[in-house]
């Protein structure tokens, strides 16, 4: 892994005071008052090569603009009945903080299904949460445990993984760029829980396609990692498939907390997807009035996908299609999902 020195960072700063003045507007809205520290993650995601992670940062800020990134919340994915389906189909929500202030994400891999709506409304909805996250969430919690928080912890629920998710890859794939090009380094740790057998023999083949700082955010716990992530976060904290133990991203769906607050963080009735989608219309109306709702998205213009992104997907499908071709399969349910698709 690349020593990111003083020296470095100075060259990285001059280079970014010759970029045009619309470039640099908009890399005030990506650094939220930290540049410096904006510019060490580019960095690191290019192992401390100054030109290549100059490049990256400049290709950044000329997608943030094309696509009206800095606008996209007060772009309201409507009606809301339309965004529902959505949120139910991407399973993709916030449950907490860690003991350090970082948010908790959680993502319900094996369950989403990405079947109510287009490609576009999906990638829209996941940059804006990423949107919010960094100019909303990460703010506040600076401002609330009085130090730069800047990164978030993910919890990826794989129930219910299975062969079929074999034509997810191509939108998994971009949204995966989307992330790596414009968002690096912002997940600190990837947890991994509930991994069934399928996980298990495609994680032997990706595993070592993983560049070495990424490999050493990646953890696969046992079960549903309940007693792992306690030591890092609050109970209330947890994901709701991680304090249902067994159950999945699915286990909890339309129960409330002892609040009377709706514990599924997937739901759009959870508070932070009700705060999320109230921002945003709020923003919208404020760039114009209220019309008549009907389904419109905010197309954003897909990155070449990462070459790494690429070899991972390929060398999942492989996997993938080897157990639908009967090989190797050693675990029950996969085993009826195999019996299933014949």
């Amino acid at each position: 892994m690349a020593i990111i020195s003083q020296d470095v960072i100075k060259e990285f700063e001059n280079m970014m005071e010759s970029i045009d003045e619309p470039l640099k507007i908009t890399f005030e809205n990506l650094h939220q008052g930290y540049p410096t520290e904006a510019l060490i993650r580019f960095l690191k995601a290019r192992d401390g090569n100054v030109p290549k992670a100059h490049k990256m940062l400049v290709d950044c800020l000329s997608w943030r603009i094309q696509n009206e990134i800095d606008n996209i919340l007060s772009k309201p994915i409507v009606p809301a009945d339309f965004y529902r389906g959505v949120r139910d189909s991407q399973l993709l929500g916030m449950s907490g903080y860690t003991k350090e202030g970082r948010p908790v994400f959680a993502v319900g891999v094996g369950l989403s299904t990405y079947d109510n709506a287009s490609i576009h409304y999906y990638v829209q909805s996941h940059i804006q949460i990423n949107e919010y996250r960094d100019r909303i969430l990460l703010p506040a919690a600076t401002k609330k445990f009085d130090r730069h928080i800047s990164t978030c912890v993910k919890v990826l629920d794989m129930t219910g993984l299975k062969i079929s998710q074999l034509s997810q890859l191509k939108l998994l794939t971009v949204i995966s760029s989307i992330d790596d090009l414009n968002y690096p380094e912002k997940s600190d740790a990837y947890y991994i829980v509930n991994a069934p057998y399928i996980f298990s023999a495609c994680w032997k083949v990706v595993r070592p396609l993983l560049q070495e700082r990424t490999r050493k955010k990646v953890q696969v716990l046992s079960g549903c990692g309940k007693d792992e992530l306690l030591k890092i976060m609050d109970y209330d904290s947890l994901p709701h498939f991680v304090r249902r133990e067994g159950g999945g991203s699915s286990s909890s769906r339309g129960s409330k907390n002892s609040n009377g607050t709706e514990d599924n963080c997937f739901s759009l009735d959870h508070e932070f997807h009700q705060e999320l989608y109230n921002y945003i219309n709020k923003q919208a109306e404020d760039v114009e009035p209220p019309r008549v709702t009907k389904h419109r998205s905010f197309h954003v213009d897909f990155p070449e996908p990462n070459p790494d992104d690429c070899r991972i997907a390929q060398s999942i499908e492989s996997e993938l299609q080897k157990f639908s071709q009967g090989n190797g399969i050693a675990d029950p349910t996969l085993n009826q999902d195999h019996k299933q698709k014949k």
